[in-house]
Formats: structure tokens, C-alpha cells, sequence
């Protein structure tokens, strides 16, 4: 049995981030019903974050929609219901979370998922997962660092700034596509609100309201590079120049031999850069310097060129050399692969976490299958699982397919 079996979601239908932390929770044993409205409106892409999952189309403009959404609530025992609109929404459909959902039923959690804050001076804006980042204060710290006039190929790479004449100019920050707010700052976070506030419900018997929003999930993110920036040597240089955001020479990403592959260095431990230089055939002395770049690898001076000798030396050998000599090694240095080499390979991806004793659904099909979930697709065996209803005593199917409370329904 799994951790949430026996555990019962509505899922609003929304886009990512709302569709994820649905996917989460039906991927560790609850039953997740998706709430699809009668005519769907247009969206960038369908929906794939389904497994599990079905479906119901409802008119919630209607009265006749929302009396059936709140009967389920009540008669179905629902547990969860997560709200992916923007502020204001839900209470303009006549569903105000305090006063309507939670006297419907008191044990219900709501979980609110929005772009921004509620109480923000963007409350109202829509936004995306780059414009979370942004105002964040998190996209200002990705991307490259200020990159100099002259072209990166040259072999005087390493030669100091002043000596070639060249000014700096900055980039702009690299989104990392919707992955830090959609899904991490947003979906995710609002599954773990979920998840504390069963546990607080367990013990006192009491639903309650989960505000979450991408922003400040994402800043709880990076809590430690914020509060780092204060530390000198960790986050205080500008983005790109620090340890671990592509400034130090041994925590990079290099190209390999043939163009377009590329090799990952972590290799930030003393012994880790030891087992590194060995397999690049570097010398070190004792002290852990080299001629290579004249220097100490923790002196910043030497970053340059400590730089262009690695570059130097990941290009003279092909990825899969480098994955021969490296494999087996502690020197942090490993492909840098993507999903349809990872495929191609085999590879299974699996739930996010094992639990040995309540385990959780593991993808089909290797977890490389699309699926989406047509509105209307297997909703009716949960309302008859849920609530006991049955079409043509309990409720109808209108034109459209939306689903509408018999008058007669003993309910």
C-alpha cells in the first residue's frame, strides 16, 4: 500500500505547476480527480503530468456545476482540493475557500497555488515561471558571467584583463527553462504544504487553507546562496565569478573532442581534484599546485588559466574517453547527458523518493511514455467509488459533457 492510498484529491484543472503537485500525490497512492471545464481554453501544450489521474468536466460558472463540486466535497470525502487560478477566482465563482469550502466540509485542505503573492504588489499580474524568477531575486543570479570582447577561443585566454585591453560587458541572466518556479517552487512546495497540513489534520481532526506561490518558493530555495552572498569566498562575486556558478575552473561544464558534447567537473575537495588532475594526466606537487597555471587552485589569480588548461585538455579527447577514464573514479567528473541519449540507453526513471515500506507508483513504461487525459476520461468510476453516485439516478451528462446533479438525487 502506498503512503497516500485512501487519500482523495480534486484537482482544478490548471497548467503545470497545479497538474505536478497533483502528479505527486497520485504517484504515491492517492486517488486524483481532475475537474476539466466544459469548453477548456487554449494552452500552450497538453497536459502529460497524468498519471493516475481522471477526469470530469463541471461548468463551475454555473450554479448547477458548483452544486455538483460541493457535494462531492462533502458526500465524497474528498481531502484535498487544489486551486491553481489566480487570486480572487475561486471567490468570484462563488467558492471562497473559508466561508463556502471548508463549512462544507471542515476536514478539506485547500491548496492554493499562485504565481505570485496574494498580498503582493503583483497579486493581480499574470506572470510565468521566468517572471517568478525574476522579481524572485533568484534569475539574477544564473547565466554566464561578464564575458570580455575578445573571442573565448583565443589561446591568450589566460593572459591578464589589463594586458589585452579589453572591457567587460555584462550578459543578461540564462532562464533555466520552467523548472525552479513552475515545478520546484510552486508544485512541489505546495504538495509538502499539503502533506504537513494532513499531518497537523491527524491530529486535530481540522482541514485548513495552504497558500503557496512560486515566488516565495523559489526564494526558500535558494535560502542558502542568499544568506551565503554575505560570506566572503561563497556567494559574494558577481553572478558567474562565484564557486559554484560556473566561476571556479574545477565546478564547470567543458566540451569535449567532438563539438556539442561536454563533460561535467565538481571536483571542489582537495582529493577530488587530485583524482581529477590525475585522470587529465595534470601534475601536482605536494602542496596541491602545478606549473600547469602557476599557482594554488583556491587563488583566484590562477582561475584564468587553470581554466584554459582544462578546456585545453577536456578538447583533446572524446566524451566517451573521458567516460572510460573517469568511471569507477571519485573525481566528480561525469557526462553530461540528455534525455534521449538517457533513453536510448534504457534508462528507468523512477518516483523522486523510495519508501520501503509504502511504495509508490513507478512510471509506466520507464517513465518515457506520453499520456495525456481526455476531460471526462474515467471520472465517473470515482464518482460512483467516492460518493456511491451512478449516471441516470444520481446525475446526468449535459450536452458538452458536462456533469449536472439529478433534481430527484437523494443527496
Amino acid at each position: 500500500m502506498s503512503s497516500l492510498s485512501g487519500i482523495r484529491v480534486v484537482e482544478l484543472a490548471g497548467l503545470a505547476p497545479g497538474p505536478f503537485a497533483g502528479l505527486m500525490l497520485s504517484d504515491y497512492g492517492a486517488s486524483v480527480l481532475r475537474i476539466d471545464r466544459v469548453t477548456p481554453p487554449a494552452t500552450p501544450s497538453p497536459d502529460v503530468l497524468v498519471r493516475g489521474k481522471s477526469s470530469i468536466k463541471l461548468d463551475l460558472k454555473s450554479a448547477a456545476g458548483r452544486r455538483v463540486l460541493l457535494r462531492l466535497l462533502r458526500d465524497g470525502g474528498v481531502d484535498v482540493l487544489i486551486d491553481p487560478f489566480r487570486p480572487g477566482v475561486l471567490e468570484k465563482l462563488g467558492l471562497d475557500p473559508y466561508n463556502v469550502l471548508l463549512k462544507t466540509n471542515p476536514r478539506l485542505i485547500v491548496a492554493r497555488l499562485t504565481g505570485f503573492r496574494r498580498d503582493g504588489k503583483y497579486a493581480t499580474m499574470a506572470g510565468h515561471d521566468i517572471n517568478y524568477l525574476a522579481v524572485s531575486g533568484v534569475l539574477a543570479m544564473l547565466g554566464p558571467t561578464d564575458t570580455n570582447s575578445h573571442n573565448d577561443e583565443d589561446d591568450d585566454d589566460a593572459a591578464p584583463e589589463a594586458s589585452r585591453g579589453t572591457r567587460r560587458r555584462p550578459l543578461p541572466p540564462s532562464p533555466p527553462g520552467n523548472l525552479l518556479a513552475d515545478f520546484a517552487g510552486g508544485g512541489h512546495m505546495c504538495v509538502t504544504g499539503i502533506l504537513m497540513a494532513l499531518i497537523h489534520r491527524s491530529r486535530t481532526g481540522k482541514g485548513q487553507i495552504v497558500e503557496a506561490n512560486m515566488v516565495d518558493g523559489v526564494s526558500y530555495l535558494a535560502t542558502a546562496p542568499r544568506l551565503s552572498q554575505k560570506i566572503p569566498g561563497q556567494w559574494d562575486r558577481p553572478r558567474g565569478e562565484n564557486l559554484v556558478d560556473g566561476g571556479c575552473p574545477y565546478y564547470n561544464v567543458y566540451e569535449c573532442k567532438e563539438p556539442g558534447t561536454y563533460m561535467s567537473v565538481a571536483a571542489l575537495e582537495p582529493q577530488f581534484f587530485a583524482a581529477l588532475c590525475r585522470g587529465l594526466q595534470l601534475r601536482l606537487n605536494e602542496d596541491g599546485e602545478s606549473s600547469e597555471w602557476g599557482g594554488r587552485r583556491e587563488d583566484r589569480q590562477t582561475w584564468p588559466r587553470l581554466k584554459a588548461v582544462l578546456r585545453e585538455r577536456f578538447r583533446s579527447k572524446t566524451r566517451k574517453e573521458w567516460e572510460d577514464i573517469f568511471d569507477g573514479t571519485d573525481a566528480c567528473c561525469l557526462p553530461v547527458l540528455s534525455h534521449q541519449e538517457l533513453e536510448a540507453s534504457g534508462y528507468q526513471q523512477r518516483a523522486a523518493v523510495a519508501l520501503s515500506y509504502s511504495p509508490p507508483r513507478e512510471p509506466a513504461g520507464g517513465g518515457w511514455e506520453i499520456r495525456t487525459l481526455a476531460p471526462g476520461e474515467g471520472g465517473e468510476t470515482l464518482l460512483r467509488d467516492w460518493a456511491g453516485w451512478r449516471q441516470g439516478r444520481d446525475y446526468e451528462i449535459e450536452h458538452g459533457g458536462g456533469v449536472v446533479l439529478r433534481s430527484t438525487a437523494n443527496l
